[in-house]
């Protein structure tokens, strides 16, 4: 089987597999997730303590690519400040004045502050690290919401780095970069792994803020049992990106955009569901996305906005691209070695507004599976 899990209670790993993998392409993967991800936070601070960097490209998605810039600018303890100090600000976002006055996430803040004493986030010191190796933010093109990837540490970072956690409805408008408009990547890409192996990489490491379904449980699509075989027209969407069969999918696009009332209540119902079930997924979709169907509806009607048919269309992208990644990770390609690292439970922390106490232990979490990934690894090292 050319997949394994880490969590931070257990590994389950075929290192002799394993083994004939590594000695290609190398990439590191990091989900979105707002808070959650201080989860991958503590995974990557254990990767900095440890001095363990043996990959070739980082993809990221909003705060998880916000994670892999500390990363590689070798700054320990940034992505757990980052999280824990500014996100928790009533300067990032206060829930009384996005309701009142509709002010949204403050991004251009938190970042500012990245900047300034104490983060002092080091671009210089992370592009002499990185080399020439090569570092992704997701973003999703707010015109026909196909997946799109900027390298970070180029002449737009900045506004990369907004683009990749610009959360619609949560921030106010969309990031314009070059002649385009650009919103949240966890639309059309909340774990960008396809994207990796696109560009070769044929051993891939994934950082995920929510736990890994198991086989038997449902995937995005709604559906029981094993993984199921990847069909033609996935494996052409996973080789060559959403937007280079937009037109391939165009017709089911429309049938979505057709009946998107009743999807979309489809959904609200089973984010309902999930609440009553797991009261600690208390924002639908598990952290995927900040907030799901049934809160965007409510915010909406909250702040005075209607909610219309775009915002219905990037829930169902969202859906849907999440259903064919979930596929990748659970199948992937004979070629491919692809490492999942999860919490083992659902996190004690929520995409926003968390406390501060659930996020310290949630970064115990990623520190503990993050040890446990660089256990496996050495051994297998050895082997080769």
């Amino acid at each position: 089987m050319n997949r394994a899990l880490i969590t931070n209670s257990e590994s389950a790993i075929d290192l002799d597999y394993y083994s004939k993998y590594i000695i290609g392409k190398t990439a590191l993967v990091a989900q979105g997730g707002g808070q959650r991800g201080i989860f991958t936070s503590g995974v990557l601070d254990s990767f900095l303590l440890s001095n363990f960097d043996p990959f070739d490209d980082f993809f990221g998605t909003s705060a998880g690519a916000l994670n892999l810039c500390a990363f590689v600018c070798r700054e320990q303890g940034l992505g757990k400040s980052f999280i824990t100090e500014l996100t928790t600000s009533p300067e990032f976002f206060n829930l009384f004045s996005y309701i009142r006055h509709n002010k949204g996430l403050g991004l251009e803040w938190a970042l500012e502050q990245v900047f300034s004493y104490p983060y002092k986030l080091d671009i210089d010191l992370g592009r002499q690290v990185l080399g020439s190796r090569n570092i992704f933010a997701a973003v999703t093109d707010a015109q026909n919401l196909s997946d799109h990837y900027f390298p970070l540490f180029g002449d737009e970072w900045y506004k990369a780095m907004l683009a990749t956690c610009a959360i619609p409805r949560l921030y106010n408008g969309e990031v314009i970069i070059g002649d385009r408009s650009y919103v949240d990547g966890g639309v059309s890409a909340c774990i960008p792994v396809q994207e990796a192996w696109r560009r070769q990489a044929r051993s891939i490491v994934v950082i995920r803020t929510e736990p890994v379904l198991e086989e038997n449980e449902p995937t995005g699509n709604n559906e029981m049992g094993p993984p199921k075989a990847i069909s033609v027209e996935e494996l052409e969407w996973f080789r060559e990106s959403f937007s280079s069969v937009q037109g391939h999918w165009q017709q089911r696009v429309e049938q979505w955009k057709t009946d998107w009332t009743s999807f979309f209540q489809q959904q609200i119902s089973r984010s309902k569901e999930q609440k009553k079930e797991r009261n600690n997924l208390d924002l639908l979709n598990g952290g995927r996305w900040l907030f799901g169907a049934d809160d965007i509806y409510r915010l909406s009607h909250l702040v005075g906005d209607k909610f219309d048919s775009g915002l219905a269309d990037m829930l169902m992208v969202h859906y849907q691209t999440y259903s064919l990644t979930q596929d990748f990770l659970n199948n992937p390609p004979d070629d491919t070695y692809i490492v999942q690292i999860a919490p083992s439970q659902p996190l004690k922390s929520s995409s926003l507004m968390s406390d501060k106490g659930d996020l310290l232990h949630d970064y115990q979490l990623g520190l503990e599976a993050g040890y446990r990934f660089i256990e496996a690894y050495s051994l297998v090292s050895h082997k080769n």
